[in-house]
């Protein structure tokens, strides 16, 4: 079983306001990376934290259960580690995405999980134009290391100590943009 697990549990800072509920092409921000990642997994989970009711009004309906960290404001790492703690134990592998990357590529997502099918490597991120960046496919195997991660950052330091164990997805195209002020919104909303 393939969950997905959508980080959105940030404080927003640079924003001004919690941005994931911000309308964006005629939804709320956060919804977009949800329901195409609900698309292409089994289920899963999205990891709320700051503003969680107002997070979790936007995300109803989306096809990802919403549960809430506590520890959201020790950074991305704990919305990781809660969000992998809190998946049923029949889950193989997890794709983690981003709630302020509304363009996520379900293409990308699928050759994800092909890509560990065909190498058993635990970890399988997307590589855009030779730079990693989100969605990122972890298994299973590799949750007991990603629990030790600390501080405002996802697989990153796993994917440094360990490279051999990490698969690649390359994309010839830029980093999928994320949101983090409000030009950014009008930028892209298209």
């Amino acid at each position: 079983m393939i969950a997905g697990l959508l980080l959105a549990a940030g404080g927003a800072s640079r924003f001004g306001s919690q941005k994931l509920v911000a309308p964006f092409r005629g939804e709320p921000l956060v919804r977009h990376a949800a329901s195409r990642l609900a698309s292409v997994t089994d289920g899963g989970l999205a990891v709320v934290g700051n503003d969680a009711d107002i997070v979790r009004g936007a995300l109803s309906g989306c096809g990802l259960t919403v549960v809430e960290n506590p520890g959201w404001k020790d950074g991305l790492s704990s919305s990781l580690k809660f969000g992998l703690a809190s998946l049923d134990p029949t889950v193989d592998a997890v794709i983690v995405a981003l709630g302020d990357q509304p363009d996520l590529d379900a293409d990308v997502v699928k050759s994800l999980t092909n890509v560990w099918r065909e190498t058993g490597l635990p970890m399988v991120t997307a590589r855009y134009r030779g730079v990693r960046s989100p969605p990122v496919l972890l298994a299973r195997e590799i949750f007991p290391e990603v629990a030790t991660l600390t501080g405002d950052m996802g697989a990153k330091p796993l994917m440094d100590r360990f490279p051999y164990r990490v698969g690649y997805v390359d994309v010839d195209g830029e980093i999928p943009y994320d949101v983090d002020h409000r030009e950014d919104l009008s930028a892209h909303d298209r």
